[in-house]
């Protein structure tokens, strides 16, 4: 599984041209899940997300969490991560889950993921599945960061 984690000061997610929500500072993640991923740890992932301390605290260091911010938490399906370039210039696919699967999976991880950030009453948004999405954001800092875990 492949988590690319951006700092945003802001975010916005459009499908099918409605507005599905925004978010202020937080974080904009896009999740690839790959053929070798048979189970996915929700909870570690939802513990990872929350307690990433990418936000810069009074002395300009990066010490908090969207959790310490009351930031905002948007979370894109994104199978274009698996993607292959080694060789040619067309990426290859190959790699990544089968659809049915990997929709199941990213559900369950969506359902998980709301559920924490409503006990922590921060703002969620989450893409859909196999959707045509416009994603729309301002990089902070830039603070991107990858992510790659194979759960099995």
């Amino acid at each position: 599984m492949f988590l690319q984690i951006q700092r945003v000061s802001q975010a916005s997610l459009i499908i099918d041209s409605r507005l599905i929500g925004t978010i202020e500072e937080g974080l904009l993640v896009y999740i690839g899940i790959e053929k070798n991923d048979s189970i996915i740890d929700n909870a570690w992932i939802s513990k990872k997300l929350h307690g990433l301390r990418v936000f810069n605290d009074t002395t300009g260091k990066m010490n908090l969490s969207i959790k310490d911010i009351g930031g905002g938490l948007m979370v894109i399906p994104n199978f274009t991560l698996a993607g292959d370039i080694r060789k040619g210039f067309r990426p290859s696919f190959s790699n990544a889950k089968e659809y049915d699967i990997a929709k199941d999976m990213f559900s369950k991880l969506i359902s998980n993921l709301e559920h924490d950030a409503e006990s922590i009453n921060i703002n969620f948004i989450s893409g859909i599945f196999g959707a045509d999405m416009k994603v729309s954001s301002t990089n902070d800092g830039p603070v991107n960061i990858l992510l790659q875990k194979h759960f099995s």
